[in-house]
């Protein structure tokens, strides 16, 4: 099973953000997310900077953009031979997330345009009946800034904050999942849900013609 670690001990060629040289686009910031991946253990440091030295182009993504008035989207971009998944979220304004985990995955979140808002969330106590989850805090994102998270650190949930600009955010997932659990914030009551993709690889699936048809997603 893949190791996601924090720096320390040995430095090897992918522990060293220093040595990062920043992707000139998408393409090169996919390829090499690929190598990091190859490994079997992998640095949260690292792919976060990775990430974040990528600046943002819509030329680059624009192609896998696909947004919806009524719910935020999920389009898939690369799926990282089994290792993760790379997608694009597009958010219409004021469209949100409900509170959620990640299936025991390791979710880093790059805002490719507009802000993100993430509000965290403790776990509920087990055992407590029909209890409010408590807040953690809020951290809003802007353009080019990544966020990690992990069933380790708790839940969250991520919306776009502006009631007039739309928001995109590039995901990563490892390893990827199918299915994670929402929670609701007055009782703490969870119940699984379908990750579904609006589009893959910048092309529309079944769910973005027949959106009733479709589990609302939850990253």
């Amino acid at each position: 099973m893949m190791e996601i670690s924090d720096s320390g001990g040995e430095v090897r060629m992918y522990d060293d953000p220093k040595k990062i040289v920043p992707p000139q686009n998408l393409d090169e910031l996919i390829k090499e997310l690929h190598k990091v991946f190859a490994s079997d253990n992998v640095n949260v440091e690292y792919v976060t900077e990775l990430m974040a030295s990528y600046k943002s182009n819509p030329k680059d993504w624009k192609k896998f953009a696909i947004f919806d008035l009524h719910r935020y989207t999920r389009n898939l971009v690369d799926s990282g031979n089994g290792k993760f998944n790379l997608m694009v979220l597009c958010w219409n304004t004021s469209q949100g997330s409900s509170i959620h985990d990640h299936a025991n995955a390791h979710c880093f979140m790059k805002v490719l345009d507009g802000n993100a808002q993430e509000e965290l969330f403790d776990w509920p106590s087990e055992g407590e009946d029909m209890a409010s989850m408590s807040s953690k805090g809020k951290n809003l994102y802007k353009r080019d800034q990544v966020a990690y998270i992990s069933d380790d650190i708790g839940l969250h949930r991520v919306e776009n904050p502006s009631h007039s600009d739309t928001a995109v955010t590039l995901h990563l997932y490892s390893p990827p999942f199918s299915e994670c659990r929402s929670f609701d914030e007055r009782t703490g009551n969870a119940n699984k849900v379908q990750v579904t993709f609006w589009s893959q690889y910048g092309k529309r699936t079944p769910c973005a013609k027949l959106p009733s048809s479709c589990v609302p997603e939850n990253n």
